[in-house]
């Protein structure tokens, strides 16, 4: 079984980025909507990696969002 990573950076902000690895295809997508939610939604980027394009099983994606209490 592949390892698969959540990275996390909260900058002073309090811009929160996160990076998925070890995840291919598109269900990275699903593996971070419980941080989305958690988050309060309201993506403000996403960039996509050249795992992204690869057929399921091994990802990294970079979303970057605002915290949830403003």
């Amino acid at each position: 079984m592949r390892k698969q990573d959540i990275e996390i950076k909260i900058g002073k902000d309090g811009k929160v980025e996160f990076t998925i690895k070890g995840v291919k295809g598109a269900s990275c997508m699903d593996e971070t909507q419980f941080l989305e939610q958690a988050l309060g939604g309201g993506v403000l980027e996403q960039e996509k990696t050249s795992e992204y394009y690869e057929q399921s099983e091994g990802y990294a994606s970079v979303y970057t969002g605002e915290g949830g209490d403003e």
